[in-house]
């Protein structure tokens, strides 16, 4: 089995326990970071986005700059963008269809969502911080693509792993990926115990001191 496909079977909050116990620091995503869908999980490789509010620019620039943004989307990958604004959109019907379409996993964009009527129908997993009409024709560029980004205290290089479902969302270091997905199927493993010993008769501290886990 795979990392994703071990992965996809967790949720969040044990991966995030997993994190925690490897010592690993800042890896949680601020709460205002909300899936328009919170069913299901969204896990994958970031590709990051980087960008700028600019209010005197060009609309046909800031069109040629986004379109040109979505052709660079990775398949496969969960697109992570640091707009470095609360103002416009970052994601709407027609760019959720098209990368959607180049096989792009998903969205995190701390900024916000709109057409989401549409998206919900479209099934593309967003994530976004606000829902706002206005969009980012005359007013945003992206400034990087494929460099590390910060939303709040977390750090997201290209490449790291996006773990979310409706708990929140974490950031897995690339380089521990293998060793994060391998403790988090155990950690389910021994919480299935730990319930299933609860539920016998077992009293709550017994079952954490047997199996360290609760």
């Amino acid at each position: 089995m795979t990392d994703a496909a071990a992965l996809q079977g967790c949720y969040t909050s044990v991966v995030h326990d997993v994190l925690r116990a490897m010592g690993l620091r800042n890896f949680t995503l601020p709460q205002r970071l909300r899936p328009l869908n919170p069913e299901g999980v969204l896990t994958g490789p970031a590709f990051t986005v980087e960008g700028r509010m600019d209010e005197t620019a060009d609309p046909h620039e800031t069109l040629l700059a986004w379109t040109g943004l979505l052709s660079q989307a990775k398949p496969g990958h969960i697109w992570a963008a640091q707009p470095h604004n609360h103002i416009v959109a970052q994601m709407g019907e027609l760019s959720a269809e098209t990368l959607q379409r180049k096989g792009v996993l998903g969205c995190v964009v701390d900024g916000g969502l709109r057409d989401t009527n549409f998206i919900l129908r479209l099934g593309f997993a967003c994530w976004g911080a606000f829902h706002t009409p206005r969009d980012v024709v005359g007013c945003w560029l992206p400034t990087a693509t494929e460099v590390p980004i910060l939303i709040d205290d977390v750090r997201i290089r290209p490449g790291d792993w996006l773990h979310g479902d409706r708990d929140g969302m974490v950031c897995i270091p690339t380089e521990r990926l293998a060793e994060v997905s391998e403790r988090a199927v155990a950690a389910m493993t021994t919480e299935s115990l730990v319930r299933r010993a609860i539920l016998d008769g077992m009293d709550p501290q017994q079952a954490y001191l047997a199996h360290g886990k609760f």
